[in-house]
């Protein structure tokens, strides 16, 4: 059978699976065994290529937990829910959706996982929207908005991922897509939000449903954390002196706690930190396997072809395999994951350059990583109490989001190359 069918076999399997509530990286695994199999590969050709897969990976899991540090001081100390809170005041109840939206990309830029940032704003969310008559689904919407706004411009798993396989630069990826992330979040505000017309009413008037900071940490030290890791980040660029995320996402949650006097919350950030990164580290792994198995199949042959019979250019191989991936993962860590792992050759020998492969891929990775099979999907819907019905009417416009970086990210390409 042929290797192409053999790895689209194995990403079936994998994605039965996850549907079927099997532990994601046990899917992943098992379909990328079935995959190499049924691909026409021996069994000892199988185990190469997954564990030469994960090897691919091993470095970026590596930073992933580290991450977990700067990600539990903003989550565990209340530093997130100060930051969203100011934000959401700053801009007042009649620019709600923007602020929501605001306050969910600026936690997703500075490093919290897109998931736990829709969980830090949804309370908030959720009491605004319960004094202005505003429908659940709309202000989920919103927040998912902002965070795959974000999340294409944050040191998060998926930049780090993609920057990694392209040997690219991590704070020039991140660089590459503002534009497309402020027209994304502009897009969300004023386009997609507008979708569900609501006339605004009072239905609470308690300002204490809003947030209450007390316990709190204040404003300014909250955003010590984050300022420091972009600003150790933004030495390569600005000075040239490299400081890899590694060091600098731990240096910014270290002196985060410092400034916010929360030394007796250390071991309990970092572990809540690296509980939520190991889960991404885990799946990682997994994923890790069946990219090496698709990395040594002809599937990206195929692609090229197809783009050649849609009279497309080859660079466009970058936004469409991370499309694709995050279609089969549901993930836009594991969708970025496999399509840089198993495609980033290939893109940069029809001449893309590292740092906008790694871009574009990142950006396509958001398009279809809602979808059910995967955990974002069920972790936003159940944190605002939507049932499985009304978070499925969420897909098209999340879509539809992601398309909207995606394209972007292409015409800065063409801008920029």
């Amino acid at each position: 059978m042929d290797s192409t069918v053999g790895a689209l076999i194995g990403l079936l399997v994998s994605i039965f699976l996850i549907i079927k509530k099997v532990s994601p990286a046990y899917s992943l695994i098992l379909g990328a065994l079935i995959g190499g199999l049924a691909g026409g590969f021996s069994l000892e050709e199988v185990v190469v290529s997954m564990t030469e897969g994960v090897k691919d990976v091993s470095s970026a899991v590596l930073r992933i937990l580290t991450a977990g540090v700067l990600s539990g001081v903003l989550i565990k100390t209340g530093a997130a829910m100060t930051i969203s809170n100011a934000i959401i005041r700053f801009w007042g109840e009649k620019r709600v959706y923007l602020a929501l939206a605001f306050a969910t990309m600026l936690l997703c830029a500075v490093g919290v996982f897109i998931d736990v940032a829709v969980i830090t704003v949804a309370p908030v969310a959720l009491s605004i929207g319960r004094r202005l008559g505003i429908p659940t689904p709309q202000l989920l919407l919103v927040m998912i908005g902002g965070g795959k706004s974000g999340n294409i411009i944050s040191p998060n798993p998926n930049t780090i991922i993609v920057a990694e396989n392209f040997g690219a630069d991590l704070p020039s990826v991140m660089f590459a897509n503002i534009i497309p992330a402020i027209i994304g979040l502009l897009f969300t505000v004023f386009v997609i939000a507008r979708f569900f017309p609501v006339k605004p009413r009072k239905v609470h008037t308690d300002e204490e449903e809003m947030g209450n900071d007390d316990g709190l940490p204040s404003l300014w030290s909250s955003l010590v954390a984050p300022v420091v890791t972009i600003f150790l980040l933004a030495l390569r660029p600005l000075c040239g002196i490299t400081v890899d995320p590694l060091v600098a996402l731990p240096v910014g949650g270290l002196c985060g706690l410092i400034c916010m006097r929360q030394w007796k919350n250390a071991l309990p950030s970092i572990e809540f930190g690296l509980q939520k990164m190991s889960v991404i580290a885990v799946l990682l792994i997994g994923t890790g396997t069946i990219a090496g198995v698709i990395k040594d199949s002809t599937l990206k042959d195929y692609i090229l072809a197809m783009l050649d019979h849609v009279s497309m250019g080859k660079d466009m191989i970058a936004p469409i395999s991370g499309i694709l991936m995050s279609a089969a993962t549901a993930s836009t860590t594991a969708g970025a994951t496999l399509a840089s792992a198993s495609f980033a050759d290939t893109i940069l020998a029809v001449g893309v350059s590292s740092i906008w492969g790694a871009a574009m891929v990142n950006a396509g990775s958001t398009v279809l990583d809602h979808l059910p099979h995967g955990s974002f999907f069920h972790a936003t819907g159940e944190v605002c109490d939507l049932t499985f019905r009304d978070r499925l009417k969420l897909i098209p416009y999340e879509t539809l989001i992601g398309a909207v970086l995606t394209l972007f990210s292409i015409i800065m390409y063409w801008i920029c190359r």
